[in-house]
This record gives C-alpha cells, structure tokens and sequence, in this order.
C-alpha cells in the first residue's frame, strides 16, 4: 500500500457511563502473566455457577507477594460476590536470590466438578503453567500443574516437572487447557527445543491429561505427542483444545502449516485439526482446514471486496482463489452440542515474508484487510464441512505495551448446551490511535440451530462494543472471555470478561477487573447467518441451485412443492442484510421455475432463501453477478501464488508472530 492513509470517521465525543458494571477482583505483580493472547484464565462452570480467575501473585491485594506463585479469583453466585487472592501454587524450587526453578508463568485454570456433585464447596480448580526452568533454554522448560479445593483453599497440591532432552519433549508456554465433562483436565503445548538459543520446532504438539486420582485427592499427568510436520520453517502460531459439552469429542486446534494445501504451503497459516471421539482415548491425524485456494472457504474468500483487493494487488488482480489468505497468530475453538468445531479467528492477507499478515488498514472500507471470523464445520470437521461467518472488521491489529505487543486475542465462548457461539476481540477506534493499543472489547453472537446472528444496538449486522461508555473504554487491556457463558435456560446468556487496569510501563502492578452483567437475550439473535453447510430440518418442499451460475441479469431457480402454497423470497448479501425481497404468491404443486432480477446489485455472493410460512431454505447461489470472480477455479493455484508476492503493493504493514517474555 503506497501513501494510503486510514479512513477517519467524524470526531467522537464519549462519556462514561454505567453500561456495565465493572469490579474489581484480584492483583499481579505486574502485566506479563495474561499477555501474549488468550488463555484459560478465565473459567466457568454452569453445573455449580461458579466462576475462577487464576492469574499470578502480587499487586496491591499481595503486598511484598512473589510473582512467580499462582492465585486465583472465585466466585460461587455466577460472578456477583468474589473471594480473591486464593494462593494455589507457591514456589519451592529456589536457585538463589530470587529466582526459583517453578515460579509459574502464563497460567490456565479450570473447574473439576465431581460427578452428580451439587455443592461447589466440594469441587476443585485445577491449575496449569509454565515454569522457568531453564531446561529448554535460559528461561523456559517447566511445567507445573495441580488444584485448590473451593471449599478449603489451604488445601491445595503442588507438582513440577522439567524437561528431560532425553524424552525429546521439550517444555515450553501450553497456550491450551480446558477441563472436560469427565473432570480430566487437557493441556497443549508445542514441542520447540529452545536449547541453542533459537526454536526448533520438533513437529510435534505436547499433549497433556490429567486424570483425578482419588487416592491422592489430585491429578495423575499423562504426556502424549501428537505428530503435526510441515515445510522446513513452519511451526505453529498457537494451540487450544477443547471438548463437547457431554466430554465424548473433543478437538486439538493448532494455526500451522503442514504443507497440505497448496495456496498456503511455505507461506500461511491455517487450522489444523486433531479430533477425538472417545473422549481422548485416541486422536485421529492432522485434518487440515483450507482457508484459501481452490478449496477455499467462501465466506473468507469473498470478505474483500474488489476495491481492498486493488489495493493489495497490482493489475491484473488475482483470482480469488490465488489470494494467500491466513489467520493471525491468535485463535481459539469450542465444539457445539452435535461434536462439531467452531474456530474464532483473524483471517487476512499474507505479507510478502512467509507466515506473517498484512496488517495495513484499508483507505477504501477502513478497517483492516482482515476479519474476525467464527469458522464452522457441520461435519466434525471433515473436507468440505467448513462455513465462515464474517462477524466483524476490525481497524487495528497490533498495540505495544512498552515491551509487550499484543494482538485482537480473539476468543470464542458457547453456551451450557452448546447451541450458541459468542466470538469476542480487541479492537481500538481509531479517531483515538492508529494502533491497537486503547482496546475495547468487541462480541458477536450465533445461535447454531436457527442460524441467527446477534446485532449492534441499531439492529445493524456488527458486533457490540461491550466496553465503550464504561470506565473500561479505550482501557480493556489483555482482556479474557470465559470458556462458557452463564445460561439461565431462560434465553439470557451473560458473558464473562475480564481484562487488567494496568499502567504505561508494564512491569508495574495490575489490576485485575471483572464485567459482571453484559449479556444477550435470544431476542437479539435477529440477523440471518449465512452458511454453506447449515444443518436444516426436513423441509416440506425443495429448491434448486441458482441458474445459470454466474449470473448476470437474471438468477434462475425452481421450487418443487408437494402441494399448493404461498412462497415468499428473500436475496441476502454475504453480511447477512436482505437486499431484496418477493412477497408471498401463490404457486402450483410440483415444479415452479423462478426468475429473479439481479441487474442492480453489485457483484458478489449472495443467498436466496424461499419460505412457505412454515419452512424456509436458504441456499447459497454463488453466482457471479456482473462477471464476479469468487466462482474462478484455478488448478495447481500453488503455482500461481509464487508469483503473487512478485505483484503485492508495498502494503508498508506487515506483521509477524511475536515471542513469549518471561
């Protein structure tokens, strides 16, 4: 991008408000301990409404407190009355001074709730982390793990192991931990030898179980690798885990290339799959999850428009199918209620190094040449299972902290029942800085059985800015979401969040702040999704794929009915808006072809859907109106890309995968 400048809305006046109600909870030494993306430091369990926070010692409420020990945050009535500074794991492993061979870093917590147990006093936090080692390099290599009883905090476990190069596992950072149904708990991590002073990944992710042992009143760890090999210089970005609401099927997610689709290979990230379904028993092999390229998602595909690609591109401008698309560096993953994976991530453009994004705003939309994404699969992530709903456009990407730099931290929450997805981010106006570096927290939700989506408070197809008009605006730093969110079973869901009150210099001390009441009603699900794969109940009546596909004037389709009826008709845009609609008529039984007039809408994808009052089928036509490139198909397209880095603008933004500080 040469001399582009970032589109400046009109001047903005805010003032706080009580929007939500914020609270403060516990305290850190200082910022490092939630940086670095998203973690499991925030965690809920619906069974008991109990809500933990884990995070690292210190601050205002631990004073003189080491920062190497772990804490945590409870809260037994869903997030209303708290019990802080909880110490869980304090260091043992002293090497001199002050420095000790545990003291934990970038911690995970989660809730193991006994079967049929009722009372959360007679449940435990299990806690995971890092530790500084020094066995994998100067500062990494230990892992420490254990639990708190909630119902007699004293009464806590304490375990700790390094890395042993002889095993060939090497401990790092885990970036994920969840607790399943059964109460064993999951941890994931990357198999990198930092010994020479530089990583090399092992090709392989560090998968770790715990199982209670009710002998010993604490969790037995169980260490597996899961095989993950790619080009020479892939590895991978980030790595979460989680499992189904009943704990039978549970997925590995890892932002990797693993050399598997052509478009991507040496140069992108995209998800790769591990999937069980015996609840963990045994994993299956890597499943890629193609972003781009001829088998390409096509919401991700089309979420640029001509204008942003012209941008990014000298004429002639590629194929939409040749554009190396990747995800950021952060991301994360739940399954829903049928076993099937929902992955939140930031989808753009990759920059002209191998495995890094562009991440320049566009002059023409505004925002990004990037998308906050929730990427679905209906079939248990098989090939060819994948929809990609756009659920916002962010402005900036990357804010810096002095040392620290922080990315969107995209997060990903679902209901008790798995049958709603809430995706949340980070994102900065930029009328106040032209970096991510004054956050609010952005979210957006999806109901998976009635494909709807949640809209802004105008009713717009956008996410909310949960934090603007609060004290939290422009200062939601590192913030965190909840595994799941509080469901009444009622239609209300409340959405835990956390973020830190912290200063410029982020060594200094943080506080901890909890948003106790932002939540959605199933009455703000209005906004139609639009899904490739939409799982839909057996319909009184068929309807055909559009014809001819593309379109150019006209899009054609028939309407089989078993009976005569009144059909209405919708087009809607790739965002999800009706852009024109058929009022009911009456048509006959059996086969009823269909012209509609598209002449005056601009190119792009969109979806028809046809109702009979009763049922409605919504059906992605894909057609290019006015000669619209998306439904390109170019073989051996990996060829192609090479030369695309040859045609790329100087974008002048770039950005790259950032390290772990310790």
């Amino acid at each position: 991008m040469v001399g582009q400048t970032s589109v400046t809305p009109p001047a903005t006046h805010y003032k706080s408000t009580d929007a939500i109600t914020i609270v403060n909870i516990g305290t850190s030494a200082n910022a490092y301990g939630v940086a670095n993306g998203g973690k499991s430091n925030l965690m809920v369990n619906n069974d008991i409404n109990v809500i933990s926070c884990i995070h690292r010692m210190g601050g205002a409420l631990d004073p003189g407190g080491y920062s190497g020990d772990l804490g945590y945050d409870i809260s037994l009535d869903g997030g209303m009355t708290w019990s802080t500074m909880n110490e869980i794991h304090t260091a043992k492993q002293n090497a001199g001074g002050q420095y000790f061979l545990d003291a934990a870093r970038y911690p995970h917590n989660g809730i193991y709730n006994p079967a049929g147990n009722t009372d959360p006093n007679n449940a435990y936090i299990a806690y995971y982390a890092a530790t500084l080692g020094a066995t994998n390099g100067e500062t990494w290599g230990g892992l420490c793990w254990g639990s708190g009883n909630i119902g007699d905090p004293v009464d806590t476990t304490y375990n700790f192991i390094n890395t042993i190069t002889a095993t060939g596992i090497y401990h790092y950072v885990p970036q994920g931990f969840t607790v399943a149904k059964d109460g064993d708990f999951w941890g994931l991590d990357g198999n990198k030898n930092w010994t020479s002073g530089a990583q090399v990944y092992l090709g392989s992710l560090i998968l770790s179980r715990g199982v209670w042992n009710t002998d010993i009143m604490d969790f037995d760890l169980e260490i597996n690798l899961l095989e993950m090999t790619g080009p020479a210089d892939a590895a991978p970005a980030d790595y979460k885990v989680e499992f189904s609401p009943d704990g039978q099927i549970g997925y590995v997610m890892a932002l990797m290339d693993i050399g598997e689709v052509p478009v991507s290979s040496g140069q992108s990230y995209y998800p790769v799959l591990f999937r069980t379904e015996d609840a963990g028993l045994t994993w299956s092999d890597a499943i890629p999850v193609a972003l781009a390229g001829e088998d390409g998602i096509p919401g991700i595909l089309s979420f640029l428009s001509d204008a942003e690609i012209g941008e990014l591109y000298d004429p002639p401008l590629p194929d939409r199918e040749q554009i190396p698309f990747t995800t950021s560096f952060d991301a994360d993953i739940t399954v829903d209620q049928y076993g099937n994976p929902h992955i939140a991530a930031i989808v753009g453009v990759t920059g002209s190094t191998a495995y890094s994004i562009v991440s320049a705003r566009s002059a023409v939309s505004g925002y990004l040449f990037a998308g906050s994404f929730l990427i679905s699969s209906d079939n248990m992530g098989e090939e060819g299972s994948w929809t990609a709903r756009l659920m916002g456009r962010p402005s900036n990407f990357r804010g810096t902290f002095g040392e620290l730099t922080e990315d969107n931290r995209i997060q990903v929450a679902r209901n008790a029942g798995g049958t709603k997805m809430f995706v949340s981010w980070l994102d900065t106006d930029t009328t106040v800085s032209t970096e991510n570096n004054a956050p609010d927290i952005h979210v957006r939700g999806l109901d998976i059985v009635n494909n709807l989506m949640t809209a802004d408070a105008l009713g717009n197809p956008l996410p909310v800015n949960v934090t603007y008009g609060s004290e939290a605006t422009f200062s939601a730093f590192f913030f965190g979401m909840a595994n799941e969110v509080f469901d009444d079973e009622l239609g209300t869901y409340t959405i835990p969040f956390f973020y830190q009150e912290m200063q410029t210099d982020p060594g200094l001390p943080v506080q901890y702040k909890y948003i106790q009441d932002f939540m959605f009603t199933d009455a703000d699900f209005i906004i139609v999704g639009i899904e490739d794969h939409l799982p839909v109940a057996k319909s009184s009546f068929e309807v055909s794929g559009c014809m001819p596909n593309p379109a150019a004037a006209e899009a054609g389709f028939t309407i089989t009915l078993p009976q005569q009826a009144s059909i209405s008709m919708a087009i809607i845009n790739i965002t999800g808006q009706t852009v024109k609609s058929i009022p009911g008529r009456v048509m006959h039984a059996g086969s009823n072809s269909i012209a509609l007039d598209v002449s005056d809408l601009n190119s792009g994808i969109y979806f028809f859907t046809v109702s009979d009052g009763a049922n409605s089928i919504t059906k992605k036509n894909g057609y290019k109106i006015k000669s619209f490139i998306l439904s390109k198909i170019k073989k051996g397209c990996s060829k192609i890309v090479g030369s695309l880095f040859l045609l790329i603008k100087s974008i002048g933004v770039l950005t790259t995968f950032i390290q772990f500080m310790s």
